[in-house]
Order: C-alpha cells, then sequence, then structure tokens
C-alpha cells in the first residue's frame, strides 16, 4: 500500500559493550563513586555501626537489586537512551527520562569540579603542600571561599585549570564511544581503583590505631534498629550509590547485546558495589583511628564524612602516617578515578538523549554535550563562591530531583502504566536469575513506600529549618529554583516533536504498554510508527524469549503499524 509519507531514515547500528564483563566493570565504575569511599562509613558509624549492616543489606535486596533490575529491563527492552526508553514504553512516560536526563545535567556540572579538587590533592600529597593546617589550606588557599554567599566571578585559577583538565579529558573518552571509550576506560581503571584503594587500605592497617577506629565502625548498636531513621538511612545509602533512578542504568543496559542476563549481572554489580563500601569504610576508620590515636582524642572526635573527611581531616593523616605521601596519592587517586568513572556514565545518559533526539552520530552528540555543560561547570564551580552553590545544588539535586523523579517513576510504571509484568517478563526472558511477583512487591510497594517517607521527610525539614545558614532567597533561587525548572524543562522537551531523521523515528524494538481502549489515539493517528515496530500489547503476551534472538539491525522491521497490527503475537518479532 503506497503512502505519502516520507519513510524514517534507516536505522544506524547501536553502539554495543562487547560483552557482559565489560558492562559490569561500566556499571561498576558507575557505581563505585564518591559516595561510597566518604559517604558510607560516615553514615555507617553514625547509624548504629555494625548494626547498621542489618538494614543495609535488607535495603539491598529489597530494594536496590529491584529497582538496578527495572532500569535494566527498561534500558534492554527498549534499547534507547533514557527519554527515547521511556517514550517506547508510553509516550506519557517520556518526561521521565528528559526528568533524569536534566538532574544528570546538574550533577555533572559540580560534580566535575570535586574531581578536580582529588586529582590536585593527589599531586599535593607528594609534598603535602597543605602543611599544618589542612582545613585553612582547603577553603583558604585552595578554594579561597569568599564569606559573601551568592554566586560571584572571582575565578581561582588553580581549580579553573584542573576542572578544565577534567572537561577535556572527558571529552577524549566520550567521544571514543561507547565500547572504545567508556568500555575500554572502566575495563583499565576499575580494576587499577580496586587495587589502589585496596593498597590504601593495608596500609591503613598497619598504622597505629586501627583497631580502635575498626572498633568504632564495627561495634553494633543493635537499639539503632529500632529507629526508622537508621532504616531510612540505610535506603537512602543503597539507593544513591547504586546510580539507580536517574538514567544511567537505563543507558547503559540499552548497549548490552540482545542475550544478556540482566538480573545475574543486577546481583554482581551490586553485590559489588556493596563490597567496595564495606572496603571503604575499613580503610577510611582504620585511618581514622590512627588520626584519634596520635592526637591523644577519641575516634568520635575525629570522625567526618564527605567533603570534611577527603580534603581535611585525610590530609592531616597523611601529615601524620609513615609513607604518608604514597597513602595520600593513594586514597586521593583512587577518589579521582572513583568519581571520573561514575562521572562518565553521568555525562552519558545526556549524551544518549541528544543522539536520540537530534539523530546525531557520536562524535557531534557529543560534542554538543559537553561543550555546553563544560562552559556552565566552568562558569559556575571554580569560582571563590562555587563551593556554596556545590553545596545548595547537590542538597537540592538529590532530594528533590533524583529521589523524586524516583518516587514517579516508580508509581508511574507499577500502578500507572502497569508495566511491571511486561518488564518482568523480558527480565526472565533473557536471565537465569527469575523474578516474579515478589519483585514486583518490592518495586510497588517497598520502593514507593520508603522514597515517599524520604522526600516527606526532607521537605518537611527543609520547609521548617531552612538548608544550612544560607538566606532564603539563595535557598529559593538556587534550591527550590532548580529543582522545579528541572521539572518544567522536562515537561517541555517531552513536548518537543521527534523528527525523522531522530532515532524516535525508527521502530522499536518492543512492544510500548498501550491500552486499546483508553490509548486509541495513539493506534489510530499513525503517530504509533515512532513507537512500536508492529504490534501493540492487547492482552496476549509477547514473545519476549524469541524476541531476545532477533537480529539487530531492528529497521528491517516495518515502519508503521495501525490498529490492525493489534492482533499480532510475538511470533512477528521473530521474523
Amino acid at each position: 500500500m503506497s503512502s505519502t509519507k516520507s519513510a524514517p531514515p534507516a536505522a544506524q547500528q547501536r553502539e554495543v559493550f562487547s560483552n557482559r564483563s565489560v558492562f559490569i566493570l561500566a556499571a561498576m565504575g558507575s557505581a563505585v563513586g564518591l559516595g561510597n569511599i566518604w559517604r558510607f562509613p560516615y553514615v555507617a558509624y553514625e547509624n548504629g555501626g555494625g548494626a547498621f549492616m542489618v538494614p543495609y543489606l535488607i535495603a539491598l535486596l529489597s530494594a536496590g537489586l529491584p529497582l538496578l533490575m527495572l532500569d535494566y529491563a527498561v534500558g534492554h527492552r527498549y534499547r534507547a537512551s533514557a527519554p527515547l526508553s521511556y517514550r517506547r514504553l508510553h509516550p506519557k512516560a517520556e518526561f521521565l527520562g528528559w526528568w533524569q536526563l536534566c538532574i544528570c545535567f546538574v550533577i555533572a556540572a559540580y560534580y566535575a569540579v570535586i574531581i578536580a579538587w582529588a586529582g590536585s590533592y593527589t599531586i599535593f600529597s607528594v609534598t603535602q603542600a597543605w602543611g599544618d593546617d589542612p582545613e585553612g589550606f582547603f577553603m583558604g588557599q585552595y578554594l579561597q571561599v569568599a564569606d559573601e554567599v551568592g554566586p560571584a566571578l572571582d575565578f581561582v585559577p588553580q581549580v579553573l585549570i584542573g576542572l578544565a583538565i577534567v572537561w577535556l579529558a572527558l571529552l577524549v573518552v566520550m567521544a571514543l564511544g561507547v565500547q572504545k571509550g567508556i568500555g575500554r576506560f572502566n575495563v583499565i581503571f576499575i580494576p587499577l581503583l580496586l587495587v589502589m584503594f585496596a593498597a590504601m587500605v593495608i596500609m591503613a592497617l598497619t598504622l597505629d590505631g586501627a583497631a580502635a577506629g575498626l572498633d568504632a565502625l564495627f561495634t553494633p548498636d543493635w537499639s539503632a534498629l529500632g529507629n526508622s531513621a537508621v532504616w531510612m538511612a540505610a535506603y537512602g545509602q543503597i539507593f544513591f550509590s547504586l546510580s539507580v533512578g536517574f538514567g544511567i542504568m537505563v543507558t547503559y543496559a540499552s548497549y548490552l547485546k540482545r542475550r544478556s542476563d540482566l538480573t545475574s549481572t543486577a546481583l554482581v554489580v551490586g553485590f559489588a558495589n556493596s563490597s567496595f563500601e564495606i572496603l571503604a569504610g575499613i580503610g577510611v576508620f582504620a585511618a581514622l583511628g590512627f588520626m584519634a590515636t596520635a592526637s591523644g582524642v577519641g575516634v568520635s572526635e575525629v570522625v567526618s564524612g564527605g567533603i570534611g573527611l577527603a580534603f581535611i581531616a585525610f590530609p592531616t593523616i597523611v601529615s601524620q602516617a609513615p609513607f604518608g605521601g604514597l597513602l595520600g596519592v593513594l586514597f586521593f587517586g583512587a577518589l579521582t578515578f572513583a568519581g571520573f568513572t561514575s562521572l562518565i556514565s553521568i555525562v552519558e545518559v545526556i549524551i544518549a538523549g541528544v543522539q536520540d533526539k537530534l539523530g546525531l552520530n557520536r562524535i557531534a552528540g557529543t560534542v554538543a554535550v559537553i561543550v555546553p555543560l563544560a562552559a556552565a561547570s566552568l562558569l559556575l564551580f571554580p569560582t571563590t563562591t562555587g563551593l556554596n552553590l556545590l553545596d545548595i545544588t547537590d542538597a537540592f539535586v538529590n532530594n528533590f530531583g533524583i529521589v523524586a523523579a524516583s518516587l514517579v517513576a516508580v508509581i508511574l510504571l507499577s500502578s500507572g502504566l502497569s508495566a511491571l509484568p511486561g518488564l518482568r517478563d523480558h527480565l526472565n526472558a533473557v536471565s537465569a536469575f527469575k523474578v516474579g511477583r515478589t519483585w514486583m512487591i518490592f518495586i510497588g510497594g517497598v520502593a514507593v513506600v520508603v522514597l515517599g517517607y524520604t522526600i516527606i521527610g526532607q521537605l518537611t525539614t527543609v520547609l521548617t529549618e531552612g538548608y544550612g545558614d544560607f538566606p532564603g532567597w539563595y535557598v529559593a533561587t538556587f534550591g527550590w529554583g532548580m529543582a522545579i525548572s528541572l521539572v518544567v524543562i522536562s515537561l517541555i522537551l517531552a513536548r518537543v516533536p521527534w523528527s525523522q531523521r531522530s532515532r524516535g523515528a525508527q521502530p522499536s524494538p518492543s512492544l510500548p504498554v498501550l491500552d486499546p481502549g483508553v490509548d486509541q489515539k495513539y493506534l489510530t493517528t499513525g503517530s504509533l510508527a515512532t513507537i512500536t515496530s508492529s504490534a501493540v500489547r492487547n492482552g496476549t503476551p509477547w514473545n519476549d524469549d524469541a524476541a531476545a534472538t532477533t537480529p539487530e539491525p531492528w529497521a528491517t522491521q516495518p515502519a508503521e503499524a495501525t490498529a490492525s497490527d493489534t492482533t499480532n503475537t510475538g511470533e512477528e518479532a521473530t521474523r
């Protein structure tokens, strides 16, 4: 039958990871980041010590791994960036992908500057450039933090240069592509990161007072298990450390080959990430035990987390420890590599989305993303007021960006669109470890409750107490204003039509979740051609197992679909 419509462009072969091992290393590179090293030890210590491992493990099994598998299922089934994967799942879900992409843009802008700090401190460790006052050096001489709160354009040269180097290195890696760039970098540097960090931990364990630090970390306070805040801390740590909920694992899973064991891979990545966090806890608290012993105080008096741990407490340890220079190089070098591999995954979400939307090749898409992103980062964060902006941006994009987007996503997928059965079937079709009703309960029940409780708690705290010592106008502008603008921008982007040159004009490899009664407009207007290749879910199960063996490219499938196609079953996907 002839048609006056122009046919969509032929599909380009989508990049893929060469094998499952490369994907696992890349996923570990994303999950193992700054938070594993400087956040987990402090959170565990403050929330029951050894007893924290109980809610931590339960959180991993009941929320972390299920959500990780959910991201894998969406990305692998629809084989596209986060915006296009969600669009292919259902047109009304597209805004979720853009929301996640916008969140990644904000995170990447400030995350890069922390990597620049870590890289500088790797060099500083050789000569212990901070002298006898690590805090004064970091806040004064290095960052040159100003007294005023508002943003200023007083650039700090050493931070600016380091940040520029980070963005230049990232541009090179990302331009090389999925396998030659992302995959190869992680294959080399994740094992190197593990070796460096293990060496640092071994050195820390030999220091005087290391046992006192480990006692402080692992001595259980069983009464903490009755505190709901401890459980929320455990779920929060798992949630943020696994890179779930903001498009990274959706994007990475889309680069897996059709026949890939998703659930087993999720188990490997999840437990590997937690193992690294525990290793980080051992190394950090062994070093803090030494610091406390050398200072003649209790471990509780030297414990800190986040930036304070990394750039103030640890330089103090380096100055006091035997072979301190080597210890510092190992710690800050590991921090640099962990941050950079995470930054790669964050920026890949943006590049993949822009490539799909505009139909750009790899190099053009990389330049189109990194140039403006680097410009924003270089303009805002290597300044005398950059630390304040980083602080408030990080807090709001995490608590009211990632958490909010994830909550909306699990509610929409579990209740609004009833997408979980189809995604469960896809996981089971390609995986050795099967999931069932329990997995769906964890997603639609446990995850919703935990995320909802978390965002309500954070919302209540900020509204009643404000955020830190920042003035109200600053919080309203760079906190709430930023968080709300991400939602608005994502809704606008979801309304922008997909052009004929975009990947959205090409047929989807998998069926969307459409109801023939509710979603008639997608079946009768012809726009379904940009969503599905041959059929729409109509109560007949799709043969995901057979479809998993369908060779790429998928552009060989029909480009148009109509309401009559709804009678087709999964057999057509095997042609």
